[in-house]
């Protein structure tokens, strides 16, 4: 089994990855992001979005009623049915459903942020929240009947309200359920870079051990993502792998080798 995470950056080729895919004889579940279609539609719709910090350091956008208005229509949406849309073309039988659908993911609703704001320390809650639970008689009726998932945020909170969650976590909790042989994470870096402006500062090789001294050196989006790899290995034994999504096949790519492989 292999979960196969595709970033929401403008530039991931999702054409190569699904084309990768089709030729796997292997089972596999997808979870996509879309937060650059997320962007463009706030942009057309005139809709902000707020990021803010923890402050323990970490990186969010807040998530109120019309950025989950927002996800519903991008992620969940149009970058859901589009990339059901190309799996259906490529041979894959492609279901896309959203953590919403049959409780497929239950979340529970984030108590508040701690944030730091003007000098102050503020609490502020919104819409997100953490995935606790799978439907994994859901996930297995499509997975034996020949389905592949392709799934996304929102999740569903314990009292049936929408929220948002990071994919990370989602594929934490996939990982747990299905001891998933392999984890291939594509983004817009070549794999885990020591120096984001630096490309050749790639990081080839992590053991579980290293990645607490690799979350002191990074910063925003990523220091997240160290965190998310982290939790990984505290539910599983998995490979997981930081590769480029927006080479020509990213899937075979990172089946060969390229990008960061932590073990």
């Amino acid at each position: 089994m292999l979960i196969i995470k595709i970033g929401g950056g403008k530039g991931i080729n999702i054409d190569g990855i699904i084309s990768d895919l089709a030729a796997l004889n292997e089972k596999f579940i997808i979870v996509h992001g879309a937060n650059a279609l997320r962007d463009e539609l706030a942009k057309k719709l005139n809709i902000s979005k707020r990021i803010v910090t923890s402050v323990s350091g970490y990186d969010s956008v807040l998530s109120n009623e019309e950025t989950i208005d927002l996800m519903m229509m991008s992620y969940a949406g149009l970058r859901n049915k589009r990339i059901v849309e190309l799996c259906q073309q490529k041979g894959i039988n492609a279901v896309g459903l959203s953590g919403l659908d049959g409780k497929l993911i239950q979340g529970k609703r984030n108590a508040g942020i701690k944030i730091r704001e003007d000098g102050k320390t503020l609490i502020v809650r919104d819409f997100s929240g953490k995935p606790k639970s799978v439907n994994r008689h859901l996930l297995n009726l499509l997975l034996v009947n020949g389905y592949i998932p392709v799934l996304s945020v929102p999740l569903i909170d314990e009292n049936n309200f929408a929220i948002n969650s990071e994919n990370d976590d989602i594929i934490a909790l996939l990982q747990q359920e299905f001891n998933a042989d392999k984890i291939i994470s594509l983004i817009e870096e070549s794999g885990l870079l020591l120096d984001k402006n630096d490309p050749n500062s790639l990081v080839p090789k992590l053991t579980k051990a290293e990645l607490d001294e690799m979350e002191k050196k990074v910063e925003g989006r990523m220091k997240r993502k160290i965190l998310a790899l982290k939790k990984l290995f505290e539910t599983g034994n998995s490979t997981v792998i930081l590769s480029d999504g927006r080479t020509e096949h990213p899937i075979n790519d990172a089946l060969n080798g390229k990008g960061t492989i932590i073990s």
